[in-house]
């Protein structure tokens, strides 16, 4: 198996990013945002996805949380879209219904290289530990963009923590699947003959 690891950076006047990934990984994380409930999030990410992360981001926070999540999504998902490469023998297809608690998320994932992105669903409460609710969504929508997925999420429950967590619990397993080789694969899964 090629080696499936990417590195990526930005920095604008808002943000200063840096994020490797290891897409075959044991779930190992180091995450310094400075949003606590955000790193909680990336950790639980890595560790559901058994991706190796590492995240490190300086950002505007004496703003808010916006530039922060909107930029380390950004980085992640081109990470991601580097460390995929051609997709040759990837699974491409999956999905991840994650229960927290009462809430409950499912996400349907299709690592096409087309990004489009839905959600439905809403938010319990409008924040949780100095991070935005509705930036979960944001999240999504630019990771999506960014590492060319096709991703549907929907949500529901009574606590925006369990919300949010089990977005990116649900975010994290189908990607795995989605991502995971195929031996039985000789190229990339499509009838175009690439993603």
């Amino acid at each position: 198996m090629t080696d499936r690891t990417a590195a990526a950076t930005r920095e604008t006047a808002e943000t200063d990013i840096e994020v490797t990934v290891d897409i075959d990984g044991d779930g190992d994380a180091t995450v310094d945002t400075g949003i606590g409930f955000f790193d909680h999030m990336l950790e639980s990410f890595a560790k559901h996805g058994l991706f190796d992360l590492t995240v490190r981001c300086d950002g505007d926070l004496e703003i808010d949380d916006h530039h922060t999540v909107e930029d380390v999504a950004i980085v992640l998902g081109d990470a991601f879209d580097e460390a995929l490469g051609d997709r040759a023998r990837i699974e491409r297809f999956a999905d991840r219904r994650v229960p927290l608690d009462e809430a409950v998320a499912s996400i349907v994932v299709d690592v096409s290289g087309r990004p489009v992105f839905r959600f439905d669903g809403a938010f319990s409460q409008a924040s949780v530990g100095g991070m935005t609710s509705h930036m979960a969504k944001h999240f999504l929508r630019t990771l999506s963009t960014n590492a060319g997925l096709t991703l549907h999420a929907d949500v529901t429950g009574e606590n925006a923590h369990h919300e949010i967590e089990a977005l990116f619990k649900a975010t994290a397993r189908a990607l795995d699947d989605a991502t995971r080789i195929d031996d039985r694969r000789a190229g990339t899964p499509s009838t175009k003959g690439e993603l």
